[in-house]
C-alpha cells in the first residue's frame, strides 16, 4: 500500500506520490534483518495447511478450523455491534485510502458493494461517510468523527520501509529523511507501539496492514512481533500479479518457482501465512486480504485482469479472509488514478469487482461459519461451510496444479445425487460414493457447491 496517510492524502503533489511509490515498488525494496538473523522457512509448501482428516470422514468427525469467532469478534469493540459487524449477514468489503469530499462519494461506493473504508485522506468528511452509510477506519479522528468511525489504523507496512526492530524512531516516514537511530538499524516495532500511542483511547479497535516484510523477508520470530502485538484486525499486501520483481524475492526467500508466481493461489498464501503467526500467541483476529484493481506500481508491467482478481479474492476467502480490501490506485501503467473504481481506469475491472461484492454479500451468512478441515482431493484448495440444510464447498486449483478436471470426494455419510454450482446456473452429479468431478479452465478458476442435506 501507500507508505503513509497523512502524506498520500494530497493527492495533487505528484512529486510526493511518486517518490513514496518508487521507494514501495522498487523491485528490491527494504530488506533490513537483525544482524545474525536469516529470513526462515518453515517445511512444506506456501499454503501450511493444518493436518487433515482421512477423505472417508463423516462430517460429524471432522475437526473445525481455528477461528476468532466470526461476526461476534467485534462485538467486544466500541460500536461495532450497533454499526452491524456483529450480523452474520455483515461481511467487511472495502478500498484502501480512498477519500470522501464529494457528495456522491459514499453513495458511488456502496453502490459498487463497498462498505467500508480502510484508511480515508484527510481532506474526507466524517458526515459524507456516515450520510453514505459506510464505515471507515482511520489513522485519526476526521472532524467530526461519530458512529462511522470503528477502528484505527495504526500505519501502513512498517515492517518493510522501518524493518523489525526497536531502534528508536525519528517520526519520519519513507521521503521525509532519517528514519531509525541509528541509521543502520530497524525501528518498525517502534513505529507502531508510538503510533498505537497517538491514538484515541476509546475502545475502537485497532488495524496495521503488512507487506513484504512479514510475508516474505522476514522469520517467523520478526514477522510474528508485528501481527501479534499491536492489532485487532490485520492484513498484508502482497502484489503477485502485478509487482516486478516479486517472483524473484519470493523465489529467493520462500522457495516460490518462477512459473508459479503469478497465480491466484498465492494471495490465499498470504491469508494461510498471516493467520499461522497470528496463533503463535494463541490470540486469534481476523485476517484481511488486499488485492489490487489496475496497475499499482509505477515499476510494474501488466495490470491485473479481471478474472485474474476474482481469483485473487476467492482464494483469499477459501483460505480464511475475514474481510476483502482492494487496492484502488494506480500509480504506474497508461492509466494512472487514486480512484480506480470511480474513474474511467476501472471501466474494465469494475463489473467483476461489483459481481464479487454482490456474491460475497449473498453469501455473507455463509462465509461468517467455522469451516470444516477436510481435503476434497489432489491439487485443489477448498473450504467446506455447513449453513442451514446445506454444505458449501469452495473450490479451486492450488499453486502447484495445472487447470483441468478435478474429482471432489463428499465427507462420508453425505448423501446427495447432485450439487448446484452457484452463480453458474448449473449443476454436476454426484456418484453413490459421494464423488463429483468438475474442469477447472485456468490457474485462477473456482467454483462454488451448495448441496443440500
Amino acid at each position: 500500500m501507500g507508505r503513509k496517510l497523512s502524506l498520500l492524502s494530497v493527492f495533487g503533489v505528484g512529486t510526493l506520490v511518486l517518490v513514496l511509490a518508487l521507494l514501495y515498488f522498487y523491485p528490491g525494496g527494504w530488506r533490513q534483518v537483525l544482524p545474525g538473523d536469516e529470513p526462515t522457512r518453515p517445511p512444506g509448501g506456501t499454503t501450511e495447511q493444518p493436518a487433515t482428516p482421512s477423505r472417508g470422514a463423516s462430517l460429524e468427525a471432522l475437526p473445525t478450523v481455528p477461528w476468532e469467532g466470526g461476526p461476534a469478534y467485534y462485538g467486544k469493540f466500541g460500536g461495532m455491534a450497533t454499526a452491524g459487524w456483529t450480523d452474520p449477514a455483515f461481511f467487511p468489503v472495502g478500498v484502501w485510502l480512498e477519500s470522501v469530499v464529494e457528495p456522491g462519494d459514499a453513495a458511488g461506493d456502496k453502490a459498487l458493494g463497498l462498505n467500508t473504508y480502510m484508511g480515508l485522506t484527510s481532506t474526507s468528511s466524517a458526515q459524507r461517510v456516515r450520510e453514505g452509510g459506510m464505515w471507515a477506519f482511520t489513522d485519526k479522528p476526521l472532524d467530526g468523527h461519530g458512529d462511522e468511525t470503528v477502528g484505527w489504523v495504526i500505519d501502513d507496512e512498517a515492517d518493510m520501509w522501518a524493518g523489525p526492530g526497536d531502534a528508536k524512531w525519528t517520526g519520519n516516514h519513507p521521503g521525509e529523511g532519517p528514519l531509525c537511530v541509528p541509521e543502520d538499524q530497524s525501528c518498525g516495532y517502534t513505529v507502531l507501539t508510538e503510533q498505537k500511542k497517538r491514538l484515541p483511547k476509546d475502545g475502537r479497535l485497532h488495524y496495521a496492514n503488512f507487506g513484504k516484510g512479514v510475508i516474505i523477508w522476514e522469520n517467523d520470530q520478526q514477522a510474528g512481533r508485528f501481527v501479534n502485538d499491536y492489532t485487532d484486525v490485520t492484513s498484508a499486501d502482497v502484489y503477485w500479479y502485478t509487482s516486478e520483481g516479486i517472483c524473484q524475492d519470493a523465489k529467493n526467500y520462500i522457495n516460490v518457482p518462477l512459473d508459479k508466481c503469478r497465480r491466484a493461489a498465492n494471495y490465499g498464501m498470504i491469508i494461510e501465512k498471516l493467520r499461522r503467526l497470528d496463533a503463535l500467541d494463541k490470540q486469534l483476529q481476523p485476517v484481511y486480504a488486499v488485492v489490487e484493481v489496475g496497475w499499482p506500481g509505477v515499476d510494474d508491467k501488466r495490470t491485473i485482469e479481471p478474472d485474474e482478481l476474482a481469483g485473487a479474492v476467492m482464494s483469499s476467502l477459501i483460505h480464511e479472509a475475514r474481510g476483502i480490501l482492494y487496492f484502488n490506485h494506480n500509480f504506474g501503467g497508461p492509466c494512472q488514478s487514486q480512484h480506480v473504481l470511480r474513474e474511467r481506469c476501472g471501466d474494465r475491472i469494475r463489473p467483476t469487482v461489483v459481481e464479487l461484492n454482490k456474491r460475497i454479500a449473498q453469501l455473507a451468512p455463509v462465509l461468517n461459519t467455522q469451516s470444516y478441515q477436510y481435503e476434497f482431493g489432489k491439487g485443489l484448495d477448498t473450504m467446506l461451510k455447513r449453513h442451514g440444510d446445506a454444505l458449501y464447498v469452495f473450490a479451486m486449483p492450488d499453486r502447484d496444479a495445472e487447470p483441468g478436471t478435478r474429482r471432489l470426494t463428499l465427507p462420508a455419510g453425505v448423501e446427495a445425487s447432485q450439487a448446484e454450482v452457484l452463480f453458474e446456473g448449473r449443476t454436476v452429479p454426484i456418484d453413490g460414493s459421494g464423488r463429483f468431478s468438475d474442469s477447472f479452465a485456468a490457474e485462477h478458476s473456482y467454483h462454488i457447491y451448495k448441496i443440500p442435506l
